[in-house]
């Protein structure tokens, strides 16, 4: 089976991808560099010029030309051939009459976990929030402890506006619900320290980007240095960095996202990685019922998968797609249809145009760059 033409679809917030076949079979994907889709396209164009006429089933020997051709990568490619790799899964998949968690191994999970967001416009707000979602079914909750316009404030006004805001979400669920912060990477080292140590008593599951990614040795610092279990990795797009993330011995929680580093061919890799050192799999979700999908064929055949977003946002467009996964509670049904389980409707797409997103900056009261 050869591939004939890939197209991709930039849709509302997403970026979409079909990959075409001579006999008939088509594969569909999702590309997650979700501020930047206007280059991963180009990306994706690109690419197609190396893909047309090759063997679908040689996934992993494409994977291997392309980023090791001349050796330039970076997140916009690698988030290209995420998507291609999906969707050649996915045709696998379709090929066979299986689900690609049965081509990846197997299910070790019957139905995915996820968690749901907390927010509000004040502490009481976000304590309320949380018992809806609790009372909806959720057993996991996330909360960014931020109330707006946080960039401009001192660093003392954040930090107790966040334990006020956590303390009163423990207070209205209780501590039998998981509880997760994201950070967001907004905070600084020092800043970090200090609101850490603070949240001990209200037992957090786990602390997300407290720092930005780019350096592995601030990060380093602030794991050696507070008592919370560090989850980080969203942003990394290759193998490579998630490897020294866990040597480094670093995280309790790896963020690989599916449809940035690398697709199911790289992903699984990485998992088994952070098998070997007791480090979990908590993935990052964005995107359309593609994605959600795409995820949990991953999630089902992984055993050191703990935890992702329900992304009930993308439910709102749960027509592109034939089959959207379903939900029950505060879990995610895992399909057994062939592939990833849904097929993308072409013709519902124009009914979503591109919404690219837009640079506006977030700035400290003296006017300097925050985040």
């Amino acid at each position: 089976m050869k591939i004939q033409k890939i197209t991709p679809f930039l849709v509302d917030r997403f970026l979409l991808v079909r990959v075409y076949t001579d006999q008939g079979l088509v594969g569909n994907g999702e590309a997650g560099l979700w501020a930047h889709h206007g280059m991963v396209h180009r990306a994706l164009l690109d690419l197609s010029d190396y893909y047309i006429g090759k063997d679908v089933s040689r996934i992993e020997h494409h994977f291997q030309t392309i980023s090791r051709d001349s050796h330039f990568m970076g997140a916009a490619l690698s988030a290209a051939l995420s998507a291609i790799d999906i969707a050649l899964w996915d045709i696998a998949g379709q090929a066979v009459g299986l689900p690609v968690h049965q081509l990846l191994g197997g299910r070790v999970r019957d139905k995915i976990k996820v968690y749901a967001s907390v927010g509000g416009a004040s502490v009481a707000e976000c304590a309320a929030v949380a018992q809806k979602q609790v009372g909806a079914g959720y057993h996991a909750l996330r909360l960014t402890p931020f109330m707006p316009g946080f960039e401009r404030k001192t660093s003392s006004q954040v930090i107790g506006e966040a334990v006020a805001m956590v303390s009163a979400v423990r207070e209205a669920v209780g501590f039998n619900i998981d509880l997760g912060l994201e950070i967001h990477r907004n905070l600084r080292p020092e800043e970090a320290i200090v609101l850490a140590r603070e949240l001990l008593p209200f037992r957090i599951l786990y602390y997300e980007d407290p720092l930005a990614p780019q350096s592995l040795e601030a990060m380093e610092y602030i794991a050696r240095t507070v008592p919370l279990p560090i989850a980080t990795g969203e942003r990394f797009y290759n193998i490579f960095q998630f490897k020294e993330l866990i040597d480094r011995k670093i995280v309790s929680l790896i963020r690989p996202d599916l449809s940035l580093a690398g697709g199911f061919t790289q992903v699984k890799k990485i998992a088994a990685i952070a098998e070997a050192a007791f480090v979990g799999i908590f993935p990052h979700l964005m995107g359309s019922p593609v994605n959600i999908a795409a995820y949990c064929q991953l999630d089902a055949a992984i055993p050191n998968y703990v935890l992702m977003e329900s992304n009930p946002t993308a439910d709102a467009f749960n027509e592109i797609v034939d089959y959207p996964v379903e939900r029950q509670g505060g879990y995610l049904l895992v399909s057994d249809r062939p592939g990833i389980g849904l097929k993308i409707n072409e013709n519902k797409l124009n009914r979503f145009p591109y919404q690219p997103k837009k640079i506006h900056g977030n700035f400290h009261a003296d006017g300097s760059v925050a985040h």
